[in-house]
């Protein structure tokens, strides 16, 4: 697949689908609110939501009043539907289009969120390189959040291959720059009427 375009199809994703016709649609999202809640220390802590598309999670921390919102995605198209839903409040958020494989934040956070992008980062270089972006732009202490496809997940989504994870995995491939806290196992009802099995893992940092 060397010759993937990774922007390309995501646009293409989120020009020709509504939004409750995408397997990760998900209008609560209870996991990674309360992955969130307990990570945080103040309504200001600064929170970045990698790969978070047009996702309600945006909606749910601005309804709770947190005050510092990022949200990345490789897809502009994505990024100007959730501008679009959220009206107004979207001017509370900072949005940045970029490809998280070679993201380069001008900022750092106190909370690291990703339940979208990391599981189909599949090339060893992307990998690492989201390793170490995360390492860097996390704050001294701060918490990374991840939710990927567990190893009874899918082996692809939107046609395309993911990488599956277990805690251990997930542990381990952290474990130069974080410490592992927290996991949970979660079923994800998909509109679809089937289920995606998810594991989330928070990290302090090093």
């Amino acid at each position: 697949m060397t010759d993937f375009d990774r922007k390309k199809h995501w646009e293409n994703i989120y020009e020709t689908k509504a939004l409750n016709e995408v397997s990760w649609y998900q209008p609560s999202p209870t996991t990674s609110l309360e992955f969130i809640k307990e990570n945080t220390n103040t309504l200001e802590d600064k929170i970045i939501d990698v790969g978070g598309g047009d996702s309600f999670l945006v909606d749910h921390l601005l309804n709770l009043d947190y005050t510092n919102i990022t949200v990345v995605d490789i897809s502009a198209k994505a990024i100007e539907r959730a501008k679009t839903r959220l009206k107004d409040k979207a001017l509370k958020v900072t949005w940045i289009v970029a490809d998280v494989a070679d993201f380069s934040p001008t900022e750092e956070y106190d909370i690291w969120h990703d339940r979208a992008a990391f599981h189909f980062l599949t090339n060893e270089d992307d990998i690492e390189n989201y390793k170490q972006t995360a390492a860097k732009a996390i704050k001294p202490n701060g918490s990374l959040i991840i939710g990927t496809f567990s190893i009874d997940g899918p082996f692809k989504c939107s046609g395309i291959d993911i990488k599956q994870y277990s805690k251990e995995s997930l542990t381990t491939c952290f474990s130069n720059n974080f410490n592992h806290i927290k996991a949970v196992n979660y079923s994800h009802p998909t509109p679809f009427n089937t289920t995606q099995y998810f594991i989330f893992c928070s990290f302090k940092k090093a």
